[in-house]
């Protein structure tokens, strides 16, 4: 399992890890095992102005909706995140906030029995979603890109964990819906799954896809930055 002494030579020249299996040790900047969920949205909402300033400049620069849309998609990702933590004793390996070129995140990545599974979830409480082809209609009304960006995601993960590990991965799209009221999928993807939050703990319960020893060698790929510059 291990990689051999002094294998490993310089990985950002071919975005390639030495064996397939990642670096022996990280910087903790270099390691994303660590991040939490919706990591890379405290770090927004972090550099907003905040108390009475924040309402104020808010108000001035029309940025209040903004703000108030970054608060729903972390409590989206918190919520999914705590799900997905549960799924560690079934032999899951999960990330999150995985870092893409562009300023772009994937929300959550899970490695394990069942496969590699590109996450992206979002949150509009209490609404009605019906989910299409390529967009999430909201109570009837706003329409969000959810599904293209989700399968887009899924793709750029792909190449940077085959490349990374020297062989194929195959990754699959799933759409996490949290806190929806209803949602309604019958003009749904047939490329790009669709769950609820409470759907994930199922995720335990499916196999027959990835061996232990390819779960720890995928997930020990992933959890290195560099592995994403090729995103």
């Amino acid at each position: 399992m291990g990689v051999r002494e002094g294998a490993m030579e310089n990985p950002e020249d071919s975005g390639r890890w030495p064996e397939g299996r990642g670096p022996l040790w990280l910087h903790p900047d270099d390691d994303l095992a660590p991040n939490r969920p919706g990591e890379a949205l405290h770090g927004e909402l972090a550099a907003r102005p905040a108390g009475r300033l924040r309402r104020v400049r808010d108000r001035l620069l029309l940025r209040s909706a903004g703000t108030d849309a970054l608060r729903a998609a972390l409590e989206a990702e918190e919520r999914a995140g705590e799900r997905l933590g549960l799924l560690a004793g079934a032999g899951w390996r999960v990330l999150h906030s995985v870092p893409l070129p562009g300023e772009a995140a994937v929300s959550h990545l899970a490695i394990g029995p069942a496969g590699v599974l590109c996450l992206r979830s979002v949150g509009h409480h209490g609404a009605r979603l019906a989910v299409g082809e390529d967009e999430v209609v909201i109570d009837g009304r706003r329409a969000e890109p959810y599904v293209r960006h989700c399968r887009r995601d899924a793709r750029r993960a792909a190449h940077a964990l085959g490349r990374g590990c020297g062989f194929p991965v195959a990754v699959r799209p799933v759409l996490v819906c949290v806190a929806a009221a209803a949602v309604d999928l019958t003009a749904g993807p047939r490329d790009v799954e669709v769950l609820r939050d409470g759907d994930l703990d199922g995720l335990a319960a499916r196999g027959g896809v990835l061996k232990p020893d390819t779960v720890e060698a995928v997930y020990g790929v992933a959890r290195a930055r560099r592995t994403w510059r090729w995103a």
